[in-house]
C-alpha cells in the first residue's frame, strides 16, 4: 500500500519490509559476534519492539534469554516527557549484561531513563539495540549501541510502531503526510 489512514489522518509509505529486514539482519549479526561469550538478558520494551525483537532474536539464534517490559512517554504524536513504568522487568539483573530492544529512538528520554534504571538495579553492562533512531530529535544524551535506520523527524507508524495504538501490524512503515 502507498498510502494508509489512521483517525483522519493520512500517512504514506517509507520504509519497505525488505529495508527494514536487511537492517534487523546486519543488526542481529553485529550483537550476535559482541556477545559472544556473554550471557546476555534482552529485554523487549513492549508494545512497539515486539516485532522487532522477535525478528531480531530469531536471526541471532541460539539459546538466550528474553525479558519484556513496557514503559510509556507519549500520548498521541507527542513526548509527555514523563516516564511511566507500566510493566517493570521481573528478571533479576543484577551482575547481567542487558540488551534493550527498543522501536525507536527520538528524544531519548524513555531509553535514558530505562538505562539508568537497569544500572540502578545492578546491571554491570546495558547496550541499547533500536530499529529505528532520530538523531536530529535527541533531546537526552543516550548513546544507542546498535542503530538499524538513522531516518528523519517524522511520525511515523508499522512494524510495531502505533498511532493511538493503531497501525502496529503493518510489515511496512508509513509516515505522515503533512498537508
Amino acid at each position: 500500500m502507498e498510502t494508509i489512514e489512521l483517525y483522519g489522518k493520512v500517512f504514506e509509505l517509507y520504509l519497505t519490509y525488505e529495508q527494514i529486514d536487511k537492517a534487523i539482519r546486519d543488526m542481529a549479526a553485529k550483537i550476535a559476534k559482541d556477545m559472544e561469550g556473554k550471557d546476555p538478558l534482552y529485554v523487549c520494551v513492549m508494545n512497539g519492539a515486539f516485532m522487532f525483537a522477535s525478528e531480531l532474536l530469531g536471526y541471532i539464534g541460539g539459546d538466550c534469554e528474553v525479558a519484556f517490559a513496557r514503559y510509556s512517554s507519549y500520548q498521541g504524536t507527542q513526548s509527555t516527557y514523563n516516564l511511566k513504568e507500566i510493566m517493570p522487568v521481573t528478571t533479576p539483573l543484577q551482575g547481567r549484561t542487558v540488551v534493550i530492544l527498543e522501536d525507536l529512538i527520538d528524544t531519548g528520554y524513555t531509553m535514558s531513563c530505562v538505562k539508568d534504571l537497569y544500572y540502578k538495579q545492578g546491571a554491570t553492562e546495558v547496550f541499547i539495540a533500536t530499529m529505528l533512531s532520530k538523531p536530529a530529535a535527541l533531546k537526552c544524551a543516550v548513546k544507542s549501541d546498535y542503530v538499524g535506520i538513522e531516518i528523519a523527524n517524522d511520525f511515523i507508524v508499522g512494524h510495531g510502531l502505533d498511532f493511538d495504538e493503531r497501525g502496529r501490524m503493518l510489515r511496512d512503515i508509513y509516515k505522515i503526510r503533512e498537508s
